[in-house]
């Protein structure tokens, strides 16, 4: 069982934390995350055009690209990431041109020598697999695909062909960070899901409180925030690590609590 499974397989839902490689001290950001609860960490890939994100994830892009983060420092940061956590998964989010610029053998690689468990590819489409997804499979990463509001019957095994990891189901259908679904059309389409795939469903966009986490928690086998967190980094700089972890207890404690319920 690879760490992605693991971390899906516990009778409770698990907590997805994001957070932008290179904005503020990445490194005690990170540990905040895991030592508040986080059971799954996804590393954003700066890029100058994130389409599918928010104001404050775009700014945390910007922020990043600023002081001159580069995908290598990306691999560092996953790298030493690795060797403090050797337990926790780790999934990259980012977009095409950093990925597959050099090769998708050359960033499978580096995926598979920095400890990196999937890869969230937002602007490949499933039609695109042979774009990167042999590349992460040959390496034993996990092409972790998305789902949206409407993404429909038929389109939906197109989605499911190839991916692993998690089903990541962006609960609005828009950027990240503004909008909330309502619980009842979230139940129904993580019901949906499930029904055709065995793969863990992890709902994100908009989560921001832990009482949305809680409620997200007793449908889904996994709650994705982000912009809540990134917003942290911005407001709070070098004090972050602190803010971050007492959002981040918060948080688990909503969801790991909201699964027991369920169970």
């Amino acid at each position: 069982m690879n760490r992605l499974s693991s971390a899906f397989a516990k009778p409770r839902s698990a907590l997805v934390c994001f957070l932008t490689a290179g904005d503020g001290d990445t490194t005690a950001n990170l540990d905040a995350l895991v030592t508040g609860g986080a059971d799954v960490i996804e590393l954003g890939m700066p890029f100058t055009d994130p389409m599918a994100d928010g104001p404050a994830i775009q700014a945390a892009n910007l922020r990043s690209l600023g002081v001159g983060t580069t995908t290598a420092d990306v691999f560092r940061i996953a790298a030493a990431f690795r060797e403090r956590h050797p337990q926790v998964p780790l999934v990259l989010m980012g977009y095409a041109n950093p990925m597959v610029r050099r090769g998708p053998e050359w960033f499978a690689a580096e995926c598979a020598r920095a400890g990196v468990d999937g890869v969230i590819c937002v602007d490949i489409p499933p039609e695109e697999d042979d774009a990167l997804g042999p590349a992460l499979r040959a390496k034993g990463i996990a092409p972790i695909r998305l789902a949206t509001p409407t993404t429909d019957a038929k389109r939906l095994p197109q989605v499911l062909e190839g991916s692993a990891g998690f089903l990541y189901y962006v609960s609005v259908a828009g950027i990240t960070g503004k909008q909330q679904a309502a619980t009842a059309s979230i139940a129904e389409a993580v019901a949906r899901l499930k029904a055709a795939t065995d793969l863990p469903v992890a709902v994100g966009f908009g989560v921001r409180k832990p009482e949305q986490a809680a409620e997200i928690a007793k449908h889904a086998d996994g709650v994705v925030v982000g912009s809540a967190l990134v917003e942290l980094v911005c407001e709070h700089g070098a004090d972050a690590p602190r803010h971050l972890r007492a959002l981040t207890e918060s948080l688990a404690k909503a969801v790991h609590s909201a699964e027991r319920l369920r169970a």
